[in-house]
């Protein structure tokens, strides 16, 4: 008989881990601690967690996950330090490839996580070991920088914090992919399909002013002047596609969506999404919600949702608190009412103001040129949204506070999308 070969560190740390998150997951808490302190006794440790950790964010990077809402969903199931721990493994396994085959969204993820400060007042606790469970934490993203942006930060944190962190990341289920992973990106030729920056730009401008004045009509034709642009942008590329027989494929893209009034705020995102040509379905477990359609639609999509919400938002709270007839607190029903009318209200004036840019159009080309096209475009997101979501389940919200609907439907009519006031830029 040949001698057993004897395990590596890295094999004998992972069989520890694995132990360790089997009896996190199981909720026995003295298992859980005899994992723990058999890493913390083994000074080689270090190099080998480290070395784990990158294969953890890997394994779900190849599940569809992207820095921001990995990052993300860690600290929203445990604590700032695990997704502090997990940031700085990204980062770590980021910089293994060479910056031109990482995709730009990526590295604008991982330099927004960097970039985002620790909070002072809470660093966070870690959860506790006993089992599974929420840990609350600053309400600002984790700062994976400072010494936990330096190979084998991971391999020094709390062997606790790396068995929970793991815990959480095996747990992730795989997800639609949004762009290439790290190694794969690859620079891409400029054609049509790339989304006019300019245009982009002019609309971002136009909705910063929509969300800074304090003049409802001035918000209403800035918002009237973007939603223009966007949707005769995308009318204009889906004809140049059908003219010159390029191919655009439908992708996705998520978008968080956050406490308080989540659902809320997923109508509000629906309604801008089909007004776009797309389709939106929430994931509430995680977060966000995944939207699916034409690149530049996306784009078109995530602007417009996230202008109306700060404006949604900022006229709710312009009411201050409020009370029923017997002198209750009810502004939660109120602002649940508010942004599920406005929501509503948004959806109408967004779906009447494509149908005129669409009418507008057929006078210009020609209903046998135009609605062909159109059609085709809405059947291939309707065969990948049904593809990536073959099994939905839909939700209803009941509202019960009068006052809140009939003021978020007035502030949606507020940022109503057919302005004829000129604006200027």
């Amino acid at each position: 008989m040949g001698d057993k070969r004897m395990p590596t560190e890295r094999e004998i740390v992972e069989r520890i881990v694995a132990e360790g998150v089997f009896a996190y997951d199981a909720r026995r808490p003295a298992e859980l601690t005899r994992a723990v302190q058999a890493l913390a006794a083994r000074p080689g440790a270090s190099a080998a967690v480290f070395a784990l950790m990158q294969a953890e964010v890997l394994a779900v990077w190849q599940r569809g996950w992207q820095p921001f809402e990995l990052h993300r969903s860690v600290k929203k199931a445990l604590t700032e330090e695990h997704a502090r721990l997990a940031g700085a493994a990204m980062l770590a396994q980021t910089r293994a490839y060479a910056p031109a085959t990482v995709d730009e969204r990526w590295q604008a993820q991982l330099a927004q996580i960097t970039a985002k400060p620790r909070s002072a007042a809470s660093p966070g606790k870690a959860a506790d070991p006993g089992g599974p469970g929420k840990a609350a934490g600053p309400d600002e993203p984790a700062n994976p920088g400072d010494d936990a942006n330096r190979d084998g930060a991971v391999g020094q944190a709390d062997p606790q914090l790396v068995i929970q962190t793991i815990w959480h990341l095996r747990r992730l289920p795989g997800l639609p992919f949004q762009g290439p992973l790290p190694g794969e990106a690859r620079p891409q030729h400029v054609s049509p399909k790339t989304v006019d920056q300019k245009m982009l730009d002019r609309v971002r401008a136009l909705l910063a002013k929509a969300e800074s004045t304090t003049f409802p009509e001035e918000a209403e034709a800035y918002t009237a002047k973007a939603q223009e642009l966007m949707t005769r942008h995308s009318i204009d590329f889906a004809l140049l596609m059908a003219r010159t027989g390029g191919k655009d494929e439908p992708a996705v893209r998520r978008i968080p969506i956050d406490n308080p009034y989540e659902a809320a705020k997923t109508l509000l995102l629906q309604a801008v999404a089909e007004a776009n040509g797309c389709r939106s379905v929430w994931m509430e477990y995680y977060g966000f919600a995944t939207v699916t359609g034409f690149p530049g639609d996306l784009d078109s999509v995530e602007l417009l949702f996230t202008s109306l919400l700060v404006q949604a938002v900022a006229a709710m709270t312009q009411s201050g608190p409020k009370q029923d007839r017997f002198g209750r607190n009810n502004t939660r029903s109120f602002r649940l009412a508010f942004l599920t009318a406005y929501a509503q209200r948004i959806g109408e004036r967004l779906r009447g103001a494509t149908e005129t840019a669409v009418s507008e159009t057929i006078r210009d080309v020609g209903e046998s040129t135009l609605l062909p096209v159109l059609k085709a475009r809405s059947e291939e997101v309707a065969a990948k949204f049904q593809e990536l979501f073959p099994a939905l389940k839909t939700r209803s919200i009941t509202v019960s506070n009068r006052q809140g609907w009939a003021e978020g439907r007035a502030a949606a009519d507020r940022a109503d999308l057919h302005g004829r006031r000129a604006v200027r830029e």
